[in-house]
């Protein structure tokens, strides 16, 4: 018998269906990334707008938009930001800054484009306008993140890796700080009324120095600072004073929730709020506890500050301060640390005085 499908002709056409689909697909994915990688240019135009109206002004001497076909990569070579005058009152004697990196490289998956993902190539400088470098820092790794819409962002992280800090006066330089480690995590709190939000952030620290700020601060530190800042109305781009402002009029405060801060022998501790008073001072106060402040109490300037009263007084400098405690097993001294009406007082002593936030 003679099989009846062997008259049938042979159809070709099935077998092209795969790889036609597979074209048809590839060029409309290509048109889709092209197309949107020609918007990337107008949304960081859009950007530097709004933030040129807060006093920032971003340039960049080479951009470019690579990363074809699923991610988008926008490099930025010779990245600058000039900070202008936030106020009328700086317009009239602040000279602009100019702060300048190497490279920038943002860097966002094609498949989640509300994570983005940048790199800082070393160096960076910071001068006055037209004027040579005042500071120089320098790192072996530094890298951000940012997730969540550019409008709205739920969350935010800085790390650096090895890095340092000088100041410049043409070829001298001296050293203003370093650390093995600085990182700074921010988020939205979780359960946040609608419309209020509030931000929970962590400030991590390894082996830091800071000569520049403080006699004390020269000797190597890690500290780890956990906060809370509520008040906040919105996100958008504006100048720090009327940020400020906005917060001082909504009642909003930094809560301390957790501060450590160890250096050789000393550990400090700290917990409480700090809020904006009227006339734009900070205004609250911290219970510090601490082990060790003798070590440091010379460094401090406190010993100077109490004169002989601190060697007549039973205890000394731990009881003109404050009150006995004990920190992870040890003896310590539980101080406030006042801050009002532009001084910062260390128990009854004034360590320091601050300017107004606005």
């Amino acid at each position: 018998m003679t099989d009846p499908t062997s008259s049938r002709p042979f159809r070709r056409w099935p077998i092209f269906v795969a790889p036609a689909l597979f074209v048809a697909l590839a060029l409309g994915w290509s048109a889709y990334w092209f197309y949107a990688a020609s918007k990337v240019d107008a949304a960081i135009d859009g950007w530097r707008a709004r933030e040129a109206q807060s006093g920032r002004i971003h340039g960049c001497n080479d951009r470019s938009v690579a990363g074809f076909p699923f991610r988008f990569e926008v490099r930025c070579s010779g990245a600058s930001v000039t900070l202008m005058a936030q106020t009328a009152e700086q317009a009239q004697s602040m000279v602009p800054e100019v702060l300048r990196f190497a490279e920038i490289v943002v860097v966002a998956q094609i498949y989640t484009p509300n994570l983005l993902i940048a790199e800082f190539t070393a160096p960076a400088t910071l001068a006055e306008a037209n004027r040579p470098p005042l500071a120089i820092a320098n790192w072996r790794d530094a890298r951000a993140s940012v997730a969540g819409p550019p409008e709205a962002p739920q969350q935010v992280s800085l790390i650096i890796d090895d890095a340092t800090l000088e100041a410049t006066d043409g070829a001298a330089r001296a050293p203003l700080g370093q650390a093995k480690r600085f990182a700074l995590h921010g988020r939205i709190a979780p359960g946040a009324a609608p419309g209020q939000p509030a931000i929970e952030t962590v400030l991590q620290t390894e082996a830091m120095t800071v000569p520049g700020v403080h006699p004390a601060l020269a000797a190597p530190f890690n500290s780890e600072v956990r906060a809370r800042l509520s008040g906040l109305r919105d996100f958008t781009p504006k100048p720090w004073p009327q940020r400020f402002r906005e917060l001082q009029a909504a009642g909003g405060r930094i809560e301390i929730t957790q501060a450590r801060l160890t250096q050789g022998k000393m550990v400090a501790t700290a917990r409480g709020a700090l809020g904006i008073a009227a006339n734009g001072h900070l205004d609250g106060e911290l219970e510090l506890t601490v082990a060790g402040l003798e070590g440091v109490a010379a460094v401090l300037g406190l010993d100077k500050l109490l004169g002989p009263v601190g060697s007549l007084v039973p205890g000394g400098l731990m009881a003109m301060l404050g009150k006995p405690a004990t920190l992870d097993g040890r003896s310590a001294v539980a101080v406030p640390l006042v801050f009002a009406d532009g001084a910062v007082r260390l128990g009854p002593l004034t360590v320091a005085r601050t300017d107004p936030l606005f």
